[in-house]
């Protein structure tokens, strides 16, 4: 689903450097690395919102770098420059919603879904997303990106600033997910999140996969090993 071959993308004196990635369809894939390692960037790479200085990156058989019809499979939350905040959850869902062809019914029933998830929180609040909590601008921002059904799902840090309660919904959700066609890219400082959540873990340090580990009992020990100082 995602190919990347002799990918490459220089920051000064750091680089991220791939040689060969594949994530195949099915697959649950987390992403994990001490800050500045690169996770953002490969994601911000697969998504074409930066340059690579050489390679190339294949979603599900598009050239993302010389073709737009990638972006209409793909689904993808990385921050919140991604939102529009002047707009409210509903108006945003909406707007989203419109891109892909859906009416007012078809966004009414698929954010039904996801109750538990906005605890009363974001719908009907009357409040635009710039005024509520970075927890439930995150939640606006994930649930945004699965509208239209999307078959690759990218999520940057979505543990981050959100309450217990609400990360335990969100590992549900993913593991929810009709995972069989798509394939979901999750980074996460969390471990233990990353453990229970993904399918298969990779470790980049300092631009460079050091790890690819598959799930078992031990995923999280492994992860916990390699990052104990």
């Amino acid at each position: 689903m995602i190919s990347i071959s002799q990918l490459q993308r220089k920051y000064g004196a750091f680089a991220l450097e791939i040689d060969e990635l594949q994530i195949a369809k099915g697959e649950v894939f987390g992403l994990v690395g001490n800050n500045g390692a690169g996770k953002t960037t490969l994601f911000s790479l697969i998504l074409d919102l930066i340059q690579a200085n050489q390679g190339t990156i294949t979603s599900d058989g598009i050239p993302v770098q010389s073709s737009e019809e990638w972006k209409k499979h793909t689904g993808a939350y990385l921050s919140e420059s991604f939102l529009l905040d002047f707009l409210t959850p509903e108006e945003y869902f909406e707007f989203i919603a419109g891109l892909h062809g859906w009416n007012a019914t078809d966004v009414q029933q698929f954010l039904a879904q996801f109750e538990d998830f906005f605890n009363g929180e974001v719908l009907n609040q009357r409040k635009y997303i710039r005024d509520l909590s970075k927890g439930n601008q995150k939640k606006v921002g994930i649930i945004g990106a699965l509208i239209g059904n999307p078959r690759v799902i990218i999520l940057d840090e979505p543990f981050a600033n959100l309450d217990p309660s609400s990360q335990s919904r969100l590992k549900k959700l993913i593991s929810d997910l009709e995972i069989s066609e798509k394939v979901v890219l999750v980074s996460s400082h969390d471990l233990t999140h990353v453990a229970e959540v993904c399918t298969r873990i990779v470790i980049l340090e300092k631009g460079h996969i050091v790890k690819d580990i598959e799930k078992s009992e031990d995923a999280l020990r492994e992860l916990r090993d390699y990052f104990e100082v």
